[in-house]
């Protein structure tokens, strides 16, 4: 996998991959940014919980889990000090559908993070990541009803 940066000036930037797609980097103003992207570390807990997002969407499709909205969250912490690297993370997948099933949810959070998800895996060799799961019964994330919630862990 290759990846580059190209500096714009100031502290914007863009970065590519192999995919040809692009990404727009920037900084704060308080240190020389004018707040025009993504700071690098947010890309960290993007690419997170891209990663696991896509495993259990697939996995509880193949399960033919009825799931009409899905999403991902991550609450990252990062150290006081330099390099401010990230110190712990929580995952927190909300699936929303109809008669969705708590086990199939379980062991697809547990097939990514333990088996697929590179990110997940690299990362949790740096810091500990929880993983919670919230499942609603309802047709969108406006109309819902909480069936069950809890966390994953090995067993």
């Amino acid at each position: 996998m290759e990846a580059r940066v190209a500096w714009h000036g100031g502290m914007t930037l863009t970065g590519t991959a192999e995919t040809g797609f692009t990404v727009p980097l920037g900084a704060s103003p308080k240190v020389g940014g004018a707040d025009d992207g993504f700071r690098p570390i947010e890309l960290l807990a993007i690419s997170l919980a891209g990663c696991t997002a896509m495993d259990v969407v697939s996995i509880m499709q193949k399960k033919r889990q009825d799931i009409t909205a899905f999403e991902v969250g991550v609450e990252a912490e990062r150290a006081d000090e330099h390099p401010k690297v990230l110190t712990r993370a929580v995952i927190q997948y909300e699936v929303t559908g109809h008669g969705v099933s708590e086990n199939a949810l379980r062991r697809s959070i547990g097939l990514s993070s333990k088996t697929y998800c590179p990110v997940q895996g690299m990362l949790s060799k740096a810091m500990p990541i929880k993983l919670l799961y919230r499942i609603y019964e309802g047709d969108s994330t406006e109309e819902r009803t909480l069936v069950a919630s809890g966390k994953w862990t090995e067993e």
